[in-house]
């Protein structure tokens, strides 16, 4: 250990007597680093922004069956002639088969047209099918949602938004929309209540999934939706919905698509570390020519420091102590010019970032993670091993006379 900081006190003694020379010769290294540091961070904060994005617009809790009528055919997509899909009586078994706490429910979504019954002026909606009554994010703020009898026996009720309330009832308040009557698909059904999404862009009619028909369901198959009481859950029931999807209908396996969101927080992950790896072999240029820089020095401290090389190899000095002076020496510069790209690229990441929000309008941060520390670490390990090694090992090899003699 003794020997080790020796080496090292010695190196930065070196390198203050060719301090400038240093520095210059680092540029590449502190160009290099600092960009990698400020490309790290900067993917790491994109990273960050996604997942959370990812985890406010969806849940992870949540399973989704997408039904998949189509196949495709010579890289064409064809709707499929016969396929499987979830009709109510089918969810039913497939929820009751859970055996883990989770809410389910089909989920079935169209835009159509409908109208009043005092008039034919039509109006446009997104009308949603569903098997819950009213999902634990939603709120309502007149009036109620249709409940389970209402659905088991599917009754012509449904619930809307404000959106659809104003189109129904012009400047008359929105509660007023509770009781009326609107006809979609040849039924008359009567509004139960308005929910509280003041920000729709459009209407919405909630019905009972009950009210479609065969027909409607496979020309337009639901969804269905499965989320668990707890994270941990999720895994064991996707395995369970996929092992009564394989039972139930073995023949229409193909016709779904079991995922979780968890995938797409690693799918987002995947395509974010490609990313990552791409612009740091890019970046790695720079760092390879700090590199051949770091090399230049040493060459030239052996060249300048050849008497002394002999000297201390006539004085008993061996190969090994030798090789681990240049060695320290390299490693020493290397993280010096790692250090100074360091600070250098926090502060660049500090500096562009409120322009780049500034620009986009998207509110991410760059993300100093110790992932990106311990890469800033290795890369100069990595540096003073690799390019210190040569003028290491012709420091060693010197032979002491004829190293005394060159004086």
């Amino acid at each position: 250990m003794k020997k080790i900081l020796v080496s090292f006190a010695t190196a930065l003694q070196n390198i203050r007597g060719r301090f400038f020379h240093t520095v210059l010769s680092i540029l590449g290294i502190v160009i290099g680093v600092a960009a990698l540091v400020a490309i790290l961070s900067l993917i790491d904060g994109m990273e960050q922004y996604a997942r959370e994005q990812i985890t406010k617009t969806t849940s992870i809790k949540a399973i989704g069956v997408n039904p998949r009528p189509f196949k495709q055919v010579n890289g064409v997509e064809v709707r499929k002639t016969a396929f499987a899909y979830l009709r109510p009586g089918r969810f039913d078994s497939l929820r009751a088969s859970l055996t883990r706490p989770a809410t389910a429910y089909l989920i079935w979504r169209q835009s159509q047209e409908l109208r009043s019954p005092a008039g034919n002026r039509p109006i446009g909606a997104v009308v949603l099918g569903t098997s819950l009554p009213l999902h634990p994010d939603m709120r309502l703020q007149h009036g109620r949602a249709f409940n389970q009898a209402e659905l088991t026996a599917a009754q012509p009720v449904a619930f809307i938004n404000p959106h659809l309330a104003r189109q129904l009832v012009g400047k008359q308040p929105e509660q007023s929309a509770v009781g009326k009557q609107v006809v979609y698909g040849g039924k008359v059904l009567t509004v139960l209540g308005v929910t509280a999404d003041k920000d729709a862009k459009a209407g919405q009619l909630m019905i009972p999934i009950t009210l479609l028909s065969d027909s409607i369901l496979k020309a337009s198959p639901p969804m269905c939706v499965i989320e668990a009481d707890r994270v941990e859950d999720v895994p064991a029931l996707k395995t369970e919905v996929e092992t009564w999807l394989k039972t139930k209908m073995p023949n229409g396996i193909d016709d779904f698509s079991v995922a979780t969101n968890e995938q797409r927080v690693e799918q987002a992950a995947r395509g974010f570390l490609l990313f990552r790896l791409v612009m740091g072999l890019i970046v790695g240029i720079s760092v390879l020519v700090g590199g051949i820089g770091v090399m230049n020095v040493l060459l030239i401290s052996v060249t300048e420091r050849t008497v002394e090389i002999g000297v201390r190899k006539a004085l008993g000095a061996k190969k090994r102590d030798i090789l681990w002076q240049f060695l320290s020496e390299s490693i020493t510069i290397s993280t010096l010019g790692s250090l100074l790209g360091l600070a250098l690229g926090i502060g660049a990441t500090l500096a562009f970032v409120p322009v780049i929000k500034a620009f986009t309008e998207v509110p991410f941060q760059a993300a100093y993670t110790p992932t990106t520390f311990l890469v800033i670490l290795v890369v100069a390990m990595f540096i003073g091993i690799v390019f210190g090694t040569y003028p290491a090992m012709r420091a060693a090899r010197l032979d002491p006379v004829e190293a005394i003699r060159r004086e």
